[in-house]
């Protein structure tokens, strides 16, 4: 296995490209930039999708309500990339049938009906079955009185693990990566951009760049004033939004969408087996994005919701955990936040032809290769080595030469005998093929190492430290693995210890691992035993 530590690869004298941020947007855009020949530095302040792009909704979808608000080309272009991501990561997105029940009072059934007919025909639409209406019988978990719905179809995708893979696509094709890295200044010099860029420990680089790209998220406009003292006509308005995890609240595969009376709809989809997520909420934020919290509001709102539609009521002692991210969001003047376009706006400014600085306002992860694509047409007057588009038939990593998630499992399975069958169907879900590099010169299950509980063994952190930036015990568990639910307390503390051990090892004693456990997500209290229990009070 390789031992280089990735976000620590040399610095150019002067770089193609030059991209401050590292959620979905930045790592589309840094692979898609360095597959086009081009040299590439990416920086982000915290870890990679530590934010926005960890917080989502998991899903990749045309946006069905997006539909009311006529923002049909968003729409189409959504719908187009399904197929495409569905084909180029395989592992990471999935096909998801979602049920919305009716609510006469809500919405009426030839509205209804009417938006799923384009959300089937405004794109394209290959592998993915069409909608239909429903009847509900016996055994179905909504309430009596909602007696028939609709069914359509969408994806659902591994959010932060759809940005990481993208971060190692741009490695693989040259990019360097650097994550615990803050742009603290840039100016522009002889037609060059001048960065400064300061890692977690106090030390300062300084880099150049022929191009800038700003996909700093919700900071975008402070970077803009404060770092590169940039004065923009375009705004972004930042909207909370927020998600609760409970008990599975149903039996099989779909998901629900669910209408609430103020027009906006919340998901209830089913997580990791055991569980279903629900939301979203909708609110203006005002505060530090690194410091969102869930508002009991925001958990008032969303339990009733759920309870306004399903038979089982739940309560706050079901929620095991919460999360919260801020959206930043185009401002396009509406009123209310559910209104806001959730379109992309990229912002161009060169100075008399030279050292552009291009900011990303708003996108989704459905539509991240898209908006790479625009990004890169946009600087390509100013790259002219840049090569052709490409990404629209590409694989991401992990994907190459795999047939199936379900196939790569048996033939894990039956080429290492002792390998858990469930084991093996998390990593090919999580890695693709890249699997076959966890289990390289490993011959039994000893040999995986260290065994931190829910299946994660020394092998896989090591393998997350050294091949995909992951510095500390919140990176491996909330975004790497999804594991953060499944661990107790002692075996978190143990996977801390581990982590600064080997951190240790490697600085030749000088321990830099964060311990962020109480950061985002929030996992609360559990029995120890790996089975979360009832919330902290």
């Amino acid at each position: 296995m390789n031992t280089h530590t990735p976000s620590t690869a040399p610095l150019a004298e002067v770089y193609d490209l030059a991209v401050i941020g590292g959620g979905i947007n930045g790592c589309g855009i840094a692979a898609d930039a360095a597959g086009r020949g081009l040299s590439v530095l990416l920086c982000e302040q915290h870890d990679l999708a530590a934010h926005t792009s960890s917080a989502s909704s998991k899903l990749i979808h045309g946006g069905l309500r997006y539909l009311e608000h006529h923002e049909f080309r968003l729409v189409r272009e959504a719908l187009g990339e399904r197929e495409v991501l569905l084909d180029m990561a395989p592992h990471l997105v999935r096909p998801l049938r979602f049920v919305l029940p009716h609510r006469p009072h809500l919405r009426p059934a030839w509205m209804i009906r009417a938006g799923l007919f384009l959300y089937d025909h405004l794109g394209a639409r290959h592998s993915l079955p069409g909608s239909r209406h429903l009847s509900f019988g016996p055994g179905c978990p909504l309430k009596a009185e909602i007696g028939d719905g609709f069914e359509y179809s969408d994806c659902w995708v591994d959010d932060a693990r759809l940005v990481v893979t993208n971060a190692i696509a741009a490695r693989e094709r040259g990019a360097h990566i650097h994550v615990q890295t803050r742009c603290v200044g840039a100016r522009r010099s002889k037609g060059l951009w001048h960065l400064h860029l300061e890692r977690a420990d106090g030390s300062r680089v300084s880099l150049r760049a022929r191009a800038l790209v700003n996909a700093a998220g919700p900071w975008a406009e402070r970077v803009l004033h404060d770092v590169l003292h940039q004065r923009s006509e375009q705004h972004l308005r930042l909207i909370q939004g927020s998600h609760i995890v409970v008990p599975r609240l149903h039996d099989g595969e779909q998901a629900y969408i669910l209408q609430n009376r103020d027009g906006r709809i919340v998901f209830v989809i089913p997580w990791l087996q055991r569980f279903s997520l629900i939301g979203t909420t909708d609110r203006e934020y005002h505060g530090d994005p690194a410091a969102v919290r869930i508002s009991e509001e925001e958990i008032d709102y969303l339990l009733a919701v759920v309870n306004e539609h399903f038979r089982r009521q739940i309560g706050r002692n079901d929620i095991l955990s919460h999360f919260s991210g801020v959206r930043p969001l185009y401002d396009d003047a509406s009123g209310e936040p559910a209104t806001i376009t959730r379109d992309y706006r990229l912002v161009l400014d060169s100075e008399h032809g030279h050292a552009p600085l291009l900011s990303v306002f708003g996108g989704k992860l459905t539509t991240y290769r898209k908006l790479a694509e625009a990004a890169l047409a946009q600087l390509a007057p100013f790259l002219p080595s840049m090569g052709p588009s490409w990404t629209a038939r590409s694989k991401l990593p992990g994907a190459e030469e795999l047939e199936s998630v379900s196939a790569l499992t048996e033939a894990l399975c039956q080429a290492h005998g002792w390998l858990a069958a469930d084991l093996a169907r998390r990593w090919a879900s999580s890695y693709g093929t890249r699997a076959l590099r966890l289990l390289d010169n490993v011959h039994c299950l000893m040999e995986l190492g260290e065994n931190f509980g829910a299946g994660l063994y020394a092998r896989e952190v090591d393998y997350l430290c050294d091949e995909e930036w992951a510095l500390d015990a919140e990176d491996i568990l909330w975004r790497r693995t999804k594991l953060g639910l499944l661990l107790g307390p002692m075996q978190k503390q143990k996977l801390v210890r581990y982590l600064a051990g080997r951190t240790a090892g490697t600085a030749q004693g000088e321990v830099v691992v964060h311990q962020r456990l109480g950061g985002h997500p929030v996992l609360l209290r559990d029995q120890g035993n790996g089975t979360p229990r009832t919330p902290l009070r």
